[in-house]
């Protein structure tokens, strides 16, 4: 006896149960399955009018997955590249800028253990690591003013962390 193939919407609460996908996503996943043109817009539809999509959601998703690890950059272009609002999008960004240095002070701690590149006899040393400090920083997606501080601050110049 053969399986039956599952069903559009089968497939769709398939992929949500594992993570949150905008509808963009779901359409670029399940086109190739959809057998005429209307059927994976009804689905998704319906799907959406039950709550299953939910694009705020998965901004949330997003944010709460990636925003010990990223940058805004990074961030913003991910949640882009979602098919997501551009206000949704630009609404999440706002609210990521306001912790952005303390989430850059954090990401750089955890690969470098809080210790800060030294001038050697010559400075050369010190100047590389420090490259190589805010080249990470950058892969990251954290703006340029935040890897300056972030790399360049000493200790006894740190802001106090938000309550």
């Amino acid at each position: 006896m053969a399986l039956q193939e599952p069903s559009l919407k089968g497939r769709a609460l398939r992929l949500l149960s594992m993570r949150e996908y905008s509808r963009p996503e779901l359409e670029r996943r399940l086109k190739h399955h959809a057998p005429e043109p209307g059927l994976l817009a009804r689905a998704l539809d319906e799907l959406e009018t039950k709550g299953f999509i939910d694009a705020q959601r998965v901004v949330e998703s997003v944010i709460h997955r990636r925003a010990g690890k990223l940058g805004v950059a990074r961030i913003q272009h991910e949640l882009q590249n979602k098919g997501l609002d551009a206000n949704l999008v630009l609404d999440a960004v706002a609210r990521l800028q306001a912790t952005e240095l303390s989430r850059a002070r954090a990401v750089w701690s955890r690969k470098f253990g809080g210790v800060r590149a030294s001038g050697g006899a010559d400075g050369v040393a010190g100047a590389q690591e420090r490259s190589r400090q805010m080249r990470f920083l950058a892969s990251r997606g954290f703006d340029g003013d935040t890897i300056r501080r972030v790399v360049s601050q000493s200790a006894d110049d740190q802001e106090p962390m938000p309550d």
